[in-house]
């Protein structure tokens, strides 16, 4: 299954983002890829407030255009995330949605742990002043295919508890679209997501976005995709762009059969 890691550097103009999304989606199916993964808030990544332009419900505009557009092309889309308004005066998720082919949603994920950081020399972010966390697990099986999705977001990563549990629930392909911040993501970023590959035996499609999006506020890029090996297959170099990858089941399986560790587990 030939997959595609779109990185963008979103900003506060909406509509930008959204045509530079369809652009880069549309790239990639025109490349072969079967599954295209776009980064965490590729809608919208302005200053942080509870009700930015891209909130909406799952029922909303961006999950129906993007799917109409998942439809029109014939492939898996991630829509890496974006806030999901639900209950009124409630604050809203941030909310990974993945696409069939015929535009209907597989799966929802409502991310669970917040970004709230100070650190000395970098950047200070409160993201539960405007989002709320989710607490579900969410695997989703991937039509046609071998494969089961666990999904994630950003932060996330750094909780090898939540891939476990992931896997334990038969995910052998994790998605992580994320906005990793300039300070941590030059340290932490591959290493992080290298072995959250390793330690679980799986494929890793990790969008990211890139560069300065508003006053304060500029992430890494180094979108990736990782094999079960902790290979990096593609990694994305400054700028937007998309990155490809083969993934291989059999490899796989070959791989976690050889090296059984997660049957190993002592909990």
């Amino acid at each position: 299954m030939l997959v595609a890691a779109v990185q963008m550097q979103s900003t506060a103009e909406m509509a930008a983002n959204l045509a530079a999304a369809r652009e880069l989606v549309q790239e990639a199916a025109a490349h072969g890829a079967m599954l295209v993964a776009l980064p965490e808030h590729f809608a919208y990544l302005g200053p942080e407030e509870a009700a930015p332009p891209s909130a909406q419900p799952l029922t909303g505009p961006l999950v129906q255009e993007f799917g109409e557009l998942a439809r029109q092309l014939g492939i898996f889309l991630l829509l890496g995330s974006f806030p999901e308004t639900t209950d009124p005066g409630r604050l809203p998720y941030n909310t990974s949605v993945f696409l069939a082919p015929d535009g209907k949603v597989l799966a929802a994920y409502r991310k669970i742990h917040l970004f709230d950081v100070e650190l000395t020399d970098g950047p200070r972010y409160q993201e539960s002043r405007s989002v709320r966390p989710g607490h579900e697990l969410v695997v989703a099986p991937i039509p046609r295919t071998p494969f089961l999705a666990g999904m994630s977001i950003c932060y996330d990563l750094r909780f090898p508890e939540l891939y476990r549990a992931l896997s334990a629930q038969g995910a052998d392909l994790f998605f992580i679209p994320a906005a990793f911040t300039l300070t941590t993501g030059r340290d932490h970023w591959e290493v992080l997501v290298r072995a959250r590959a390793i330690e679980n035996l799986a494929y890793v499609v990790a969008p990211a976005q890139w560069g300065r999006h508003s006053p304060g506020r500029t992430s890494y890029g180094r979108s990736l995709i990782v094999d079960p090996w902790g290979t990096v297959l593609a990694q994305a170099p400054d700028g937007q762009g998309v990155i490809y990858a083969e993934l291989n089941h059999q490899r796989l399986t070959r791989l976690r059969q050889e090296l059984p560790c997660l049957k190993h587990r002592r909990l």
